[in-house]
């Protein structure tokens, strides 16, 4: 019980000095490409049960039919029960910022053109996770640490309606629909 609970400390000690080399480097701009293709979405499901309303953003910014990826988080899951969305949690934290999640490795392996961080819960592991998602563009809330966001957006986590339609108005003024 004491060794679990001093790995677990030393664990997410390694991962928050993971977190704070990443923020520290520059981002570079990967390419001049304008345009979304693949949706990443990093949600809480713990505050937001609805990952089924993530599919109307195919609709909402024209992308093609499965090309929304949606990857939840909960503080505690099992994993013998089936979820309808990949889940990680706290307990995937592994060595050195690694998530130790087929799931999430599996979310992390593709390059996405938007990332959207769905989440205004100060975890550790939900930060780990949009650090090392590649993607052009991460879109999230203001309540979250601005520097893992490139388009901070003033909402309600509860309101979804009002975050996609912000989220659209500035995809368009960016020129990316």
């Amino acid at each position: 019980m004491f060794f679990t609970a001093l790995k677990d400390k030393f664990k997410r000690k390694s991962g928050e000095k993971y977190l704070k080399n990443e923020l520290r480097s520059v981002r570079g701009s990967e390419s001049e490409k304008k345009g979304l293709g693949l949706v990443g979405v990093i949600a809480d499901l713990d505050r937001f049960q609805n990952a089924e309303a993530f599919n109307k953003l195919v609709d909402l910014l024209n992308l093609r039919p499965n090309s929304v990826k949606v990857m939840g988080y909960r503080a505690f899951y099992d994993k013998n029960s089936p979820y309808s969305t990949p889940v990680f949690s706290d307990k995937d934290l592994g060595w050195g910022g690694d998530v130790e999640n087929s799931y999430a490795l599996e979310f992390l392996s593709k390059d996405y053109d938007l990332l959207i961080n769905y989440y205004t819960k100060d975890a550790l592991v939900l930060k780990l996770m949009t650090v090392k998602t590649r993607a052009r563009i991460k879109a999230g809330f203001s309540e979250v640490d601005p520097d893992l966001n490139d388009l901070i957006i003033q909402s309600d986590m509860e309101d979804f309606n009002t975050f996609t339609a912000e989220l659209k108005k500035y995809l368009r003024v960016m020129n990316e629909l």
